[in-house]
């Protein structure tokens, strides 16, 4: 197993690695929307932090080797699960054609405040 570590990303805020590559597929940690530079969360709105959090995702996704062609699985985390189309907006920007499969679900609380936050499973 290879670890996964970008200056490019966010580093880990516990104890955890930014994402893992298993054969031919990296297990990319959940990612909020954490300036790589300072660890301070990035914007008010959910669509500042969507798209601080795909910044975030695809930095990890570059550093294994990959892209968004080739997530296979996202886990979406919403503290406000009306956020949720507004939410898709952004995301659906990191993406082309080839959209992973998706679980997206609202939850009570995200680290640091954070409103969003999002995990991917990709082929390297």
């Amino acid at each position: 197993m290879k670890v996964i570590a970008t200056p490019n990303a966010p580093a880990a805020i516990g104890p955890y690695v930014q994402g893992r590559v298993c054969g031919n597929l990296l297990f990319a940690s959940g990612q909020i929307a954490l300036s790589p530079e300072t660890g301070e969360l990035v914007g008010t709105t959910i669509e500042e932090q969507t798209a601080q959090v795909m910044k975030n995702v695809a930095a990890i996704l570059a550093e294994a080797g990959t892209d968004f062609d080739h997530v296979l699985k996202a886990t979406c985390f919403l503290d406000d699960i009306d956020d949720f189309a507004a939410f898709n907006a952004e995301y659906a920007k990191s993406f082309g054609d080839a959209r992973p499969a998706r679980s997206a679900v609202g939850v009570a609380k995200l680290p640091k405040g954070a409103l969003v936050e999002v995990e991917v499973i990709a082929e390297v």
